[in-house]
């Protein structure tokens, strides 16, 4: 559940700032693989990547695991 949730929101963050993966990958310091297995729930994202996702789009961690 925890992974469908970060998985919803970062996609849904990325969204409202128009970026597509790789720009949000660029800016997060990771690959866009990365970011397209977190936001298809493939695997659990480290927490200082979650922090760097969370940094990139300007968004407090823990609104990256609301409902």
């Amino acid at each position: 559940m925890i992974l469908k949730l970060l998985a919803k929101n970062v996609r849904y963050y990325r969204m409202k700032k128009n970026w597509p993966q790789e720009k949000l990958a660029e800016k997060a310091n990771c690959s866009r693989n990365n970011i397209s297995d977190i936001e298809n729930a493939k695997y659990p994202a480290t927490l200082i990547k979650v922090e760097n996702i969370a940094n990139a789009l300007g968004v407090d961690v823990y609104k990256l695991f609301l409902p």
